[in-house]
Order: C-alpha cells, then structure tokens, then sequence
C-alpha cells in the first residue's frame, strides 16, 4: 500500500485507512515503535463491532508451532469479532516468513508487527510498502515539537499546569526514546503529586538528577546478577524516600537503552560505533557495564523483559500498597535470568 515516513507516522496511526489490515512499524526509536504498535492495535480492534481480540506471538511461541503466526491470521475468534494478532521481528518472524503469508491472500485477522531500524532493502519493509492492503511505518527521534506535544498531552491528562521555563527545560531533557521520555514525565508527575503546577526547581531536581544515577545502578546491579547489592540499594532508597515506582521506570530505561545498544551491534554496528550514538549518552561510569550485558543479553530476551517490566508497572498501578514487593521480586527475577545467561 504505501511506505508511510516519520513526519507523516502520527497522522496515519491515529487514523489508519480502513483498507489497511497490517502494518509494520520500525525505525530507530523503539518506545516509539512499541507505542505506536499499541496504538495501531487498539484501532484495529475498535473497527470490530463488540470489540475485538488482542493476541501477542513471538518468536519463542512459534518454536513448537511454527505454523501458528500463519493459522492465527486465517482465523477468527469462535464467538464472533475481530482479532488483532501483534508480533516482532526476530529469528522465525522474518520478512520470509511473512511473505508466505501474505502470499496466500489477505488475511481473516489485522497484524501488526514491531521491527527495528531497518534498511530500505529489508524484505520485511519492502513486502509491507508493496502490499495493497499493508504498510510499513517510520518511527524516529522524537523533534521538539513532538516532545513539546507529549509533554502537553501527558501533564494535561493528569490536570497538571507547567511554568515556561520549566517547560524548556524538560523538553531538552529528555531522551530519544518516545518510551524513555514517557519515563522521565511520569517520574515528574509522581514528583508534584498533589499540586498543580510544575515549577522549575521541580524539574531539576527530578529529571536528569543524582537520584537517577542510584537508580540505575540498581538497575544495572540486577542485569548483572547482583541480586543482593540491588535489593539492599533499593532497600536504601526507598527508605531515603524513593518511590518504588521510579524504580521500575529506570530499570524500564536501563533496558530500553540495552534494547537499542544490542540491535545496533546486530545490524552492523562495533560496540564503540553503537555507544557512541546513544542519546542520551551512556554515561562512562556505566559504560563497561553495558558492554557486558549487551554483549550477555540476546535481543529476544530483553525484549521480553521490557514485557515483563511493563507488566508490573501496570500491576503496581492497580494495586495500591504493592509497589516495593513487586519491585522486589522483578529485580529478584531480572538478576536470576542473568546469572542463568553467565553460566551458558
């Protein structure tokens, strides 16, 4: 159908054309990607008269059937509506794989399918933007006017007003990544709770701060497989007055920014060319550590750790109280998976 670029990505995804039924988001910003993803998504179950089906598969799901991906597609829900069926990109979900597919006819089901920043000559891209009934849609950094706009979005949902001056610097604080920049505003909201405007001094001392630095190191304790130095720095911090959720949102970043690291070095890149285009930058007390967990950490399963890590962002969300246990386990389950990975 089309090959829809970055300055057009936001139009189209908040109104897919109705002829559309796949859609391959990529592009150097993951958050972005996933984001969008979500949003695609939700759009193609909303066009479902009562709603329709949301499933995830991914590669580890087609490891004992490799023929599901194609059997959910050409299959509707027993009780009636639609199904939505989201995957990524990776090791069985190819641009081969697709292309069979796609060469049996248009299919029952709409899919959505996340990549990473692939080449104009990627088969997957190139059967998306060829496709009738298909697209494939560009998600890279973030201008400022589109952070401009997600700050306004976010802090309006939460009834919060912003100073200009704060506004200024928050904007040129955040990252580039949609979902690492997400983090930031919604560690600032946890920040004012209670009031209704954002001052300066606000936003200094929340984004961008020492109090992140500690965090990440916890994080990067437990993707190490330090699970008793992480869990005692939490302990620390949270008794220092941290809230547990922003925990979560920097072991979210941590892993994000490995996320990015890892897919650079596999499209090509040497690890020093890979941190170097990082932003924000790496900073150089973390830097061997990152090398060393990019280096341990397949893509796979960083991808399905950020699963897991949103996961529990929503679940501490629901259920008031629960916050530092369930932070708690996830950092237990983070520096677990990575001892496994050290003993390979």
């Amino acid at each position: 159908m089309v090959a829809v670029k970055a300055q057009n990505a936001a139009r189209f995804v908040q109104r897919t054309p109705a002829d559309c039924v796949a859609v391959l988001l990529y592009g150097s910003d993951d958050g972005m990607v996933s984001e969008r993803a979500k949003q695609v998504a939700s759009g193609f179950a909303g066009r479902d008269v009562g709603g329709g089906e949301i499933i995830r598969i991914e590669d580890v799901d087609l490891e004992g059937d490799p023929a599901r991906l194609a059997v959910e597609l050409q299959t509707q829900p027993m009780f009636g509506g639609g199904k939505v069926v989201r995957t990524t990109l990776g090791r069985r979900v190819t641009g081969a794989a697709l292309k069979a597919i796609f060469d049996a006819g248009q299919p029952a089901a709409h899919l959505v399918v996340e990549g990473g920043n692939l080449k104009p000559t990627d088969a997957a891209r190139k059967l998306f933007e060829s496709t009738p009934w298909a697209a494939a849609v560009a998600c890279f950094t973030d201008t400022d006017r589109d952070l401009a706009g997600l700050v306004g979005d976010m802090l309006g949902e939460a009834g919060l007003n912003i100073q200009p001056d704060a506004r200024e610097m928050l904007i040129s604080r955040l990252g580039a990544d949609r979902a690492l920049s997400r983090g930031e505003i919604e560690k600032l909201i946890l920040y004012v709770s209670g009031r209704t405007t954002i001052m300066l001094d606000d936003v200094q001392a929340v984004v961008g701060d020492a109090s992140e630095f500690v965090m990440d190191e916890i994080a990067i304790s437990a993707a190490s497989g330090r699970a008793a130095v992480a869990l005692r720095e939490f302990d620390r911090a949270c008794a220092g007055g941290e809230n547990p959720q922003t925990l979560l949102l920097a072991i979210q970043r941590h892993f994000l920014k490995l996320h990015r690291l890892r897919a650079a070095v596999d499209d090509g890149k040497t690890m020093d060319e890979a941190i170097r285009g990082m932003r924000p930058p790496i900073h150089f007390k973390q830097r061997d550590a990152f090398v060393g967990q990019c280096q341990a950490w397949p893509l796979a399963r960083l991808s399905a750790v950020l699963q897991r890590v949103a996961a529990t962002i929503r679940d501490t969300r629901r259920g008031a109280g629960l916050e530092a246990p369930m932070a708690e386990r996830l950092l237990l389950d983070i520096a677990h998976a990575a001892r496994q990975r050290s003993r390979r």
